[in-house]
């Protein structure tokens, strides 16, 4: 009974708490009720694969229209680049030091799964629906809590069998969310989670990067450049425990070699356009639908990834490859000078939860850490904002070394590697030397400034609530 009293008050006073942050703006009659919200979540891409970001080769003309509605903020981050922590951090807006998820096999605690964004915005009368990759161990946080909707069953990763035939899963999951579109209540609002795999690698597979079948086409004599950092000589000049790590592992089955790298990249590319072509077809299922200019539309990723930077794949560490991350908010409440622009401050994906929660009107946990980004949906000064943010990767796994960190929006990047008696420590000026190639923690030169980075972690992590899950 006592929650169905939360429920009830929440559904009650939302329609008249939904837009306080959009005050004195003019607004569509359908922007001032409760949004409904389509989050679009790919797996392992970074910021600068998207047209609109600048990517010489790739184009994505449907997420590209959504920066051009909406707001594109170019420094995105994840506090922690891995796809199980990253997620949990987004639907909480908590760290990773919080919430206690670090690996494939713990769930979130019952009580910091209540107060995720699923949770709050189903209380207070939302139509919930979670498609493709979940991500998180599942235990307190049941299908049904989720409205998680499975792919049909198959042993590839990318390919099931679907309404009669073998199906890409980007098609599948996009299907799903266009079912659902056409099925939800019209009266109801929703939160539609697509969560695509793409362009996450099939590890080991003799093709990493598989497509669509019918986008086979594209990109075929697309050419690339070498990645930054990726010659020998570099390579020999990180340590061992990055140099015998999972990450060099992966790279010699994806970019050992030149014919390979382009191989893939094109493939990756060609993954991307699937999920491209699939952000067009739901914003088609939305207008059908008569929704689409009532929703807010979001779409970012988990983490980023090496192809093939530093000699490495994949993600996990504190560079900006692993962490940089494509988010792009589209409001039908933004005003025109919104529309169309770039923001330049650091957002996290911690930010995602707080955000969502209070342009629906809903009061923000307390526990929440991140910060809501509606001031620039407003095309305002966000006030005292945050100018560095702790990093942390915590899973332990024999090859991928644990580390935490500190970014500064300044232009320094702290980095400490933990798994050591001695614990070793990276400095880099990113204003000098963006790719992050020069390791200044040993020049006595930035001694004072390896010490106030030091320091400032420090600082950070203790600044963060620890879950008894949390080791360091």
């Amino acid at each position: 009974m006592e929650n169905m009293h939360r429920r009830e008050f929440l559904a009650r006073s939302i329609a008249a708490a939904a837009l306080p942050a959009m005050a004195g703006q003019s607004l569509s009659a359908s922007a001032r009720s409760r949004p409904d919200y389509v989050i679009f979540l790919t797996d392992d891409q970074r910021w600068d694969f998207l047209s609109c970001a600048g990517h010489p080769v790739l184009r994505t003309p449907h997420i590209d229209r959504l920066a051009q509605e909406g707001i594109r903020f170019e420094n995105a981050f994840v506090t922690t680049p891995i796809c199980c922590t990253s997620r949990a951090s987004i639907l909480t807006g908590m760290y990773a030091r919080t919430h206690g998820v670090h690996d494939f096999s713990t769930d979130m605690d019952r009580d910091v799964f209540q107060n995720s964004y699923p949770a709050l915005l189903r209380e207070a009368g939302y139509r919930i629906c979670t498609l493709g990759k979940y991500g998180i161990a599942q235990g307190a946080t049941p299908p049904e809590a989720m409205g998680f909707e499975p792919l049909p069953p198959g042993d590839h990763p990318y390919f099931r069998a679907w309404r009669g035939e073998r199906a890409h899963v980007t098609r599948i999951v996009t299907d799903q969310a266009v079912d659902f579109i056409r099925a939800v209540p019209s009266d109801q609002p929703f939160c539609l989670m697509v969560h695509f795999d793409a362009p996450h690698a099939h590890d080991y597979a003799v093709r990493p990067y598989p497509p669509e079948p019918d986008l086979e086409s594209l990109y075929t004599d697309a050419e690339f450049e070498d990645p930054p950092l990726s010659d020998c000589v570099f390579f020999e000049s990180q340590p061992d425990f990055l140099k015998n790590s999972e990450g060099r592992r992966r790279w010699g089955t994806r970019f050992s070699c030149r014919q390979q790298y382009l191989e893939n990249m094109r493939d990756v590319c060609r993954m991307i356009a699937g999920v491209d072509r699939a952000v067009g077809r739901i914003q088609e299922a939305l207008a059908e639908a008569g929704r689409d200019a009532g929703a807010v539309i979001l779409f970012t990723s988990d983490n980023g990834a090496f192809y093939g930077e530093r000699g490495l794949s994949d993600k996990w560490y504190a560079y900006d490859p692993c962490i940089r991350v494509p988010m792009i908010w589209r409001d039908p409440a933004m005003p025109e000078p919104v529309r169309g622009s770039v923001a330049s401050l650091s957002a996290l994906n911690i930010d995602i939860a707080p955000t969502l929660l209070e342009r629906a009107g809903i009061p923000v946990p307390g526990r929440v850490q991140g910060k809501s980004l509606v001031p620039f949906f407003r095309g305002e000064a966000p006030g005292a904002w945050r100018t560095d943010w702790y990093f942390e990767h915590l899973f332990r796994h024999p090859r991928i070394p644990r580390s935490v960190g500190t970014r500064a929006d300044d232009g320094w990047t702290y980095i400490r590697w933990i798994d050591f008696p001695e614990p070793v420590e990276e400095l880099y000026d990113r204003n000098a030397d963006p790719h992050q190639a020069r390791n200044l923690a040993g020049d006595p030169a930035f001694r004072d400034r390896l010490a106030v980075m030091r320091a400032r972690c420090d600082e950070l992590r203790t600044m963060i609530p620890a879950s008894s899950r949390t080791e360091y």
